[in-house]
């Protein structure tokens, strides 16, 4: 039951029932809407402030759950980075250097413009600093192994190539010196003898009987075999692949021909004084990518290192050459 108010009037000296206009009403209302209206405002702002919604909070969950799993994943791209590091020192400094390969350099292990596409193909998914950051070292680390995989791809060549190699290069005496008494001028300038003055001799001279057999010091293919008017006579060029050229010179006669494949301890040809010679003998040569190199160092299938110690002696002397 509605409780009923009474005011007492002093004009009239009564008791009178008390009315509240409606205007008054209206502002009460009106006052008590807005007060629960700031009220309701500043509860949610504190509450918006310093508590998390259910959203909120697994959202904080998830972004600590990343930051710990970055922290993790930093450490093992470090850990991928130093074995990376270590793959590729090995790759550069003892597995090609063992097949006589140049190492891969730094500035093709990593692109700069692979490196650009790369990035912006990852970043695409997310622009935030971690990922921007994780992307540019897992991309870093992903054409480094690339790159090391094309290297280890080239190795594995290498290796069935191994065989081949050996086959191919120039390792025996080309004419039988079991004695080692057969190496009448060496490697290096020497008295012509005919101008008697010192000239470049670009291989080894072996003195010989003539008609003594000339062997192939490696396998490989005749490129040339016929009279050199250079001054080498009869001559036979053996390409061997890999770089490797040998030429047999002032032959007496020569068995091998023009594109004939031959095998390492091979007769190809018989010592001989053709050309500019001054006696029976066989003058040889080792070409390395085009370049004359020291044959002495060509001679470890046949030799002890008692041997090789005894021959490059005599290699050594400065005497006159045979041609």
């Amino acid at each position: 039951m509605k409780k009923v108010k009474y005011y007492f009037n002093t004009h009239t000296l009564r008791y009178e029932k008390l009315t509240t206009p409606l205007r008054v009403r209206l502002l009460q209302v009106f006052g008590y809407i807005a007060a629960s209206i700031v009220t309701g405002f500043v509860i949610f702002a504190i509450t918006f402030r310093y508590v998390d919604s259910p959203k909120e909070k697994y959202m904080r969950q998830q972004n600590n759950d990343l930051k710990q799993n970055y922290s993790i994943l930093q450490e093992r791209l470090k850990e991928l980075e130093l074995k990376m590091d270590e793959v590729e020192n090995r790759d550069n400094t003892v597995y090609r250097s063992i097949f006589g390969s140049d190492p891969i350099p730094d500035s093709a292990r990593v692109k700069d413009i692979e490196t650009k596409k790369e990035v912006k193909l990852v970043q695409s998914m997310g622009e935030s600093e971690l990922v921007n950051s994780m992307t540019d070292q897992l991309n870093n680390l992903s054409l480094r192994l690339t790159f090391q995989s094309k290297s280890f791809n080239e190795i594995a060549n290498l290796v069935k190539n191994k065989e081949k190699l050996l086959s191919s290069t120039p390792s025996i005496q080309p004419v039988s010196n079991k004695d080692l008494n057969r190496i009448a001028s060496g490697f290096g300038y020497r008295i012509d003898p005919i101008y008697k003055n010192k000239r470049m001799h670009a291989g080894l001279d072996f003195s010989a009987p003539a008609g003594s057999p000339i062997y192939a010091t490696a396998d490989g293919i005749v490129r040339d075999a016929g009279y050199n008017t250079g001054g080498y006579g009869n001559r036979v060029l053996v390409s061997h692949g890999f770089g490797y050229e040998t030429t047999y010179s002032h032959m007496y006669r020569i068995k091998a021909r023009n594109g004939q494949t031959v095998k390492r301890g091979e007769v190809i040809g018989y010592v001989g004084s053709t050309g500019k010679s001054t006696g029976p003998h066989l003058h040889y040569e080792v070409h390395r990518n085009g370049v004359p190199v020291d044959p002495i160092y060509y001679f470890y299938n046949d030799l002890t290192p008692a041997q090789f110690d005894r021959i490059l002696k005599l290699a050594a002397a400065s005497n006159q050459s045979f041609d």
